[in-house]
């Protein structure tokens, strides 16, 4: 079974993601990490210099070729735009089994603002304003995943209560 896990940036996604890998004894894969060795720099610095609609670009051919791969028991750490762009959702539902990691506002915002390298909160004076903002915007995508898993302190055992 694959397991896509989906959510707003520091939800999560990457942490727990290798914790249910190890948990299911399946493969991991992050999402991210893959776009980093295709462009050979961080992610960061691409948006700075290429702009986000040519990262998306980059993102969704990595995206492509993932779902094509022959994993059949893998546990995907997702990017937090990737369910918004593109067929991704369509695609990621069809593909296996999509688990929306729900975080509150404060929480990300706490979390964030200890990491400020991210590219679309770097030099945001009020880093809780613009993720309630931007998560706002992709809450209708995150909403389409599968499950959900709501709470400040996921665990596995609850990403596995959810999904059975």
């Amino acid at each position: 079974m694959r397991y896509f896990l989906l959510g707003y940036m520091g939800s999560g996604k990457s942490t727990l993601g290798k914790a249910l890998s190890q948990r299911l004894g399946v493969g991991f894969v992050d999402l991210d990490v893959r776009i980093t060795e295709q462009i050979g720099q961080s992610i960061a610095s691409y948006m700075a210099d290429k702009g986000e609609l040519a990262f998306r670009k980059v993102e969704h051919s990595v995206l492509e070729r993932l779902l094509a791969e022959d994993h059949d028991n893998v546990v995907v750490a997702l990017g937090g735009g990737t369910p918004v762009f593109y067929n991704h959702m369509e695609a990621l539902n069809a593909a296996g089994t999509t688990v929306f990691l729900d975080v509150s506002v404060v929480e990300l915002a706490h979390r964030l603002e200890k990491d400020m390298d991210r590219p679309l909160i770097n030099g945001k004076d009020d880093v809780a304003e613009f993720v309630a903002k931007h998560l706002f915007e992709r809450r209708p995508f995150y909403s389409l995943a599968q499950h959900r898993v709501k709470g400040d302190a996921l665990t596995v055992e609850a990403i596995l209560e959810v999904i059975g």
